[in-house]
């Protein structure tokens, strides 16, 4: 993902001298590209994030196209009352950018987990929110971002991650995304990098005699309230799958939307607990730790299931 974005970001900058790369001195290894091609495009604000918000918003209210970059947490927490006053309340063309969504810096601890970063975005109006969950959903929520601007907030995957689809597209903002359709007992919404493990998951399901159809909401706000309410008139269950606190995100959003439903779905949210981690590791690791890999992913899906089905008897 986040190589995606960089190639995406040059091109545009090469065709459009005023879209500017603001970076708090990392990115080392992934921004040469950009820093060759526009040189003059481009700044390091330095370990300053506070700093890098505030330049981007006056260099945005001045007629440019401004993404901030940094990881996990650092460009949105670190200075979130820059995002929220100056670039939300001014409505500024910045995007903000984080690397590493979720764990995937879990390595270095604590302190690079991004996992309130959603529910915090998404609450500050006027600020769009996207999470692809893949390189190819990437360019596509880029190509809306470049067409039509900030404010907005972007969190990315670290590297590496597979692709899901097989083939480019092209995104409207608030528009998620049907992977796998055709009549499953299920729905399963997912946001972000986690998208491959949601799809095994998936699978595991199918195994245990369970069909279940899976939509990407690249975009968390807007929402695509369409396709949630479409799913809770159609399924039996809806089930959303982050890798994000379970407060605040993808599935905070859908039960905001079911809860005023008459007779909807019910909803299962599979995410990180509302706690911090004192684990470290790398992201595959702390994933099985907090039940976020495919088999964990199921087996709480399954567990679920079977405690509303007793739940459902006993109303009878």
């Amino acid at each position: 993902m986040r190589n995606r974005f960089f190639a995406e970001l040059a091109a545009a900058a090469v065709a459009n001298p005023d879209i500017v790369l603001i970076t708090a001195d990392i990115g080392f290894g992934a921004v040469e590209e950009f820093v060759s091609r526009c040189p003059d495009q481009f700044v390091n604000a330095g370990v300053a994030e506070q700093n890098m918000t505030g330049l981007a918003t006056g260099m945005a209210l001045a007629g440019a196209r401004v993404f901030t970059y940094s990881i996990a947490n650092f460009p949105t927490l670190r200075c979130l009352e820059q995002i929220r006053n100056d670039v939300a309340y001014h409505h500024a063309d910045v995007t903000v950018v984080a690397v590493g969504g979720g764990l995937a810096y879990g390595a270095l601890g604590m302190s690079h987990h991004a996992t309130e970063d959603l529910a915090i975005m998404r609450s500050i109006p006027g600020l769009a929110v996207a999470a692809p969950g893949d390189a190819v959903e990437t360019s596509a929520v880029m190509g809306e971002l470049l067409a039509n601007g900030g404010p907005a907030y972007l969190r990315l995957g670290k590297s590496g991650e597979p692709d899901v689809h097989p083939r480019q597209m092209r995104l409207c903002r608030g528009e998620s995304i049907p992977i796998r359709s055709g009549g499953g007992q299920l729905a399963v919404f997912s946001t972000g990098a986690i998208l491959d493990a949601t799809l095994k998951a998936a699978d595991l399901l199918a195994q245990a005699g369970v069909r279940a159809d899976v939509r990407s909401f690249p975009w968390l706000d807007p929402l695509d309230t369409v396709a949630v309410q479409d799913a809770a008139n159609r399924y039996d269950t809806i089930v959303t799958v982050e890798e994000h606190s379970i407060t605040g995100g993808l599935g905070s959003a859908v039960a905001e939307i079911l809860a005023e439903l008459p007779g909807s779905a019910p909803l299962i949210r599979v995410a990180l607990p509302a706690r911090f981690s004192s684990l470290v590791g790398d992201q595959d690791h702390l994933r099985r730790a907090h039940g976020l890999d495919p088999a964990a992913i199921s087996a709480r899906v399954l567990e679920q299931l079977e405690v509303n089905r007793g739940l459902a008897a006993q109303a009878r």
